[in-house]
């Protein structure tokens, strides 16, 4: 395939701020794309080549693989950045990168092999104990299954999965704190049937497919035990972090992105909509002037928590080479109050757009459609309130912090 010349420096692994410049040099191609994303439910061609390019899916591969190793806070603007854009190919990239962060858990000669070509991208949904199984046999793994929600999958070279453990006389494997044993695995998408059940509401273009195998079997060395300290392999201060820290990060930066793509369509709007039966433009209007406000608060009381949390997570990791209990619940509940608030502003600005804002052509109904299907996914979930409650609270959370 050609390359799409979007005038991009080379990759420095240490400039992250110009990670940031390139996702803003992105977005009118992106925007370009956008009804050809939506109508396909999926990433054209030279989007993701615009994207293979400008390094966005190595943004949190190990630099000793040629990843940039980005510091999380850089890596959650370039989201927000492209979530302005286009939500789609945002959310995708929040989902392959999730999926990257197995690479410091796999011995580099196959961390190369599947993350070293321009096109290594790896794609997974999520774990479905009931199903999937994995048979520990002599060497790997024998694995049968079926997983949905695979976001990026259709531009992805590689498929994840993850899968509990049994024996071969079928025996469950447990873990020492009786939870079901589960691990990794990963392998080309050529071996994996796919399944075109894509048909959604908002976020079409992500193409998130479901897939399934039958008795695959899977070498030993291309399953990892996902997020475990002891078979990490890299030390960087990134990979202190989980991956559902970084999933939970990224889509509520993602959500961020779309809600003030929406809001400064809207403000745009306002300047030169006159509404049937007024004399003076929206933005002339009181109620909307206090409602776009509001707007703005939201978003940028909802980012600074966010990035304060991060920041503070990277610097305690620094220091101490964790972080504490109480940053792990805020990060979870600045990630939760980041993407529920956006989707309350995307649904006001959608409200004073008027009968604008049910057309195609307008900014507004897609990511209306966007935001909505974005808050559903599990890292928006509301339980995670009850989560943190319980620990602000002084009681033992019933829920998990982090998948």
């Amino acid at each position: 395939m050609a390359s799409i010349d979007l005038d991009f420096a080379p990759t420095v692994a240490t400039c992250g701020p110009d990670y940031i410049e390139r996702a803003r040099a992105l977005a009118p191609l992106l925007q370009e794309a956008a009804d050809e994303i939506e109508e396909q439910r999926q990433l054209p061609p030279r989007v993701v080549e615009a994207l293979i390019e400008g390094g966005f899916f190595k943004l949190l591969i190990p630099r000793s693989l040629g990843g940039a190793e980005l510091h999380p806070l850089i890596y959650v603007r370039v989201l927000e950045e492209i979530g302005k854009a286009e939500p789609s190919t945002a959310w995708s990239l929040g989902q392959n990168s999730g999926c990257s962060m197995s690479a410091p858990y796999l011995d580099p000669a196959i961390a190369r092999e599947i993350f070293g070509p321009r096109q290594g991208i790896l794609a997974w949904g999520p774990d479905v104990p009931s199903a999937a199984r994995g048979v520990a046999v002599e060497g790997g793994i024998r694995v049968t299954g079926r997983w949905g929600f695979a976001t990026g999958s259709r531009h992805a070279t590689w498929l994840g999965a993850h899968v509990p453990i049994f024996e071969e006389d079928g025996t469950a494997r447990m873990n020492p704190n009786g939870r079901p044993y589960v691990r990794t695995v990963l392998f080309p998408k050529s071996r994996a049937k796919i399944i075109d059940n894509w048909q959604v509401i908002g976020l079409r273009g992500t193409g998130s497919d479901s897939y399934a195998v039958e008795d695959l079997f899977v070498p030993q060395q291309y399953t990892c035990s996902r997020d475990n300290p002891a078979e990490r392999r890299e030390q960087g201060t990134l990979y202190q972090f989980t991956s559902g820290m970084i999933y939970a990060m990224g889509f509520s930066n993602v959500s961020l992105g779309i809600a003030r793509g929406a809001l400064e369509a809207f403000i745009e709007l306002a300047r030169d909509k006159i509404p049937r039966g007024a004399r003076n433009p929206l933005r002339n209007n009181n109620v909307i002037q206090s409602q776009v406000a509001q707007c703005e608060a939201r978003l940028r009381s909802c980012r600074a928590l966010l990035h304060e949390t991060i920041e503070q997570m990277w610097d305690e990791a620094e220091r101490n080479g964790d972080f504490r209990p109480d940053q792990m619940a805020t990060l979870r509940l600045a990630s939760t109050w980041a993407i529920q608030q956006s989707r309350e502003v995307v649904a006001q600005i959608y409200s004073a757009a008027g009968a604008t804002a049910i057309f195609n052509e307008n900014p507004f109904e897609r990511r209306f459609r966007d935001m909505h299907a974005g808050s559903q996914q599990g890292q928006g979930r509301p339980i995670h309130f009850e989560t943190v409650g319980q620990i602000l609270l002084g009681l033992l959370p019933e829920g998990r912090m982090f998948r």
